[in-house]
């Protein structure tokens, strides 16, 4: 490139014909010529393409019209406006041209005024189409950023809400991190099952995951009397805690209407909060569901949310080693947890012991077996 100058690359195997061009173009265009089409690609996919291509039709070895359909094949010169200027004229022959992808049909010998002004046209519009291409490249760019940044939102929202429930329970910021942890490693050991093949997709095991932080939100609505009570709760204060479930579905539920639309991830979360405590023989809580009448969230939730808990010490329990807690959890298979769900756990659960701790909240947590 020649100062602001655009190129003009000349393909022709006559050089007389080169000549009268390039005394056309010279004043106002750098120009560039070559003899055949295979140069005519090395320099449009090289590192200092034309702006446009001046193309004749009737050459040996690679003609024009082969000479495009290999221009059009490549990405970088693809983009490379070209008009054929050629003695082969007739209407079938523009017509084959331009369902190439040429942009104009100048018929030799060449008048002056007429190049330069197909010239000046084309190259104006190639300006504009870049501007476009330009202006949409970088509204899919700030589409990608800002959805990532209200995704890095929604995780931090979800992470603080979580953490206000978690804190009220005397619990920490690395239980949530297990939990959504554990719940995505047992979702994605269970994709190979038939039962949820076709459920379990990369999409909605982020939603488990994400959704996680709020599976005891609720709790934030139980007096600390109940919360924190530090021996058995009565009957009923536990028909009290038992409501934690459903606060935070009617929460999370509220939020959800208030945008006007169903919301997959808040769907989840709901489905999340208000069924983990669940149990597939019926005898669970808040509404005795049963089966696969448990939606797939929370029966997936009741295992982690089972195994930390156990784990972990509590003002009214001691914690339990992962060996004790595998035993428990392989007691409820078919009566507490779905028995596919469950099993899985077994096969997997030194993935749950590693996770846990990775998460730990303090050193000697969850000793070494």
């Amino acid at each position: 490139m020649n100062g602001n100058r655009e190129t003009i690359l000349i393909v022709d195997d006559i050089p007389d014909d080169i000549l009268v061009l390039d005394e056309i173009l010279k004043k106002e265009y750098q120009v560039k010529a070559v003899t055949n089409g295979a140069a005519a690609l090395k320099i449009a996919q090289g590192e200092n393409p034309p702006d446009l291509i001046l193309l004749d039709i009737m050459m040996p070895v690679m003609d024009g019209y082969e000479t495009l359909r290999q221009l059009n094949q490549h990405q970088k010169s693809a983009g490379i406006p070209v008009i054929f200027l050629t003695a082969k004229t007739g209407p079938f022959n523009e017509k084959l041209g331009l369902d190439l992808g040429a942009e104009d049909y100048i018929s030799k010998p060449p008048s002056p005024p007429i190049v330069l002004a197909r010239i000046h046209t084309h190259l104006r519009l190639k300006k504009l189409r870049d501007i476009i291409r330009n202006k949409n490249e970088y509204l899919e760019m700030e589409i990608v950023r800002r959805t990532q940044e209200i995704g890095m939102i929604q995780d931090v929202m979800m992470m603080a809400l979580g953490s206000l429930a978690e804190t009220r329970d005397n619990e920490t910021g690395n239980h949530i991190r297990r939990t959504q942890n554990y719940i995505r490693v047992l979702a994605q050991n269970l994709t190979d099952r038939p039962r949820f093949s076709g459920l379990l997709t990369d999409e909605t095991i982020e939603l488990f995951y994400k959704s996680a932080p709020l599976h005891d939100i609720g709790k934030v609505g139980i007096p600390d009397r109940i919360l924190n009570k530090p021996s058995k709760l009565t009957d009923e204060e536990f028909a009290v805690m038992k409501t934690h479930t459903t606060i935070g579905h009617n929460a999370i539920l509220a939020a959800e209407q208030a945008l006007g639309s169903q919301n997959t991830f808040l769907s989840v979360a709901c489905d999340i909060a208000w069924s983990h405590h669940e149990k597939w023989n019926g005898s669970g809580y808040p509404r005795g569901l049963s089966g696969d009448e448990i939606p797939l969230a929370g029966r997936l939730m009741a295992i982690p949310d089972v195994y930390d808990a156990l784990i972990s010490e509590r003002v009214y329990k001691r914690a339990f080693s992962h060996e004790e807690a595998v035993t428990i959890i392989t007691q409820g298979v078919g009566s507490h947890f779905d028995p596919d769900i469950a099993r899985t756990f077994l096969r997997i659960a030194d993935r749950f012991h590693e996770i846990a701790m990775a998460f730990k909240d303090s050193e000697g947590e969850f000793p070494e077996r």
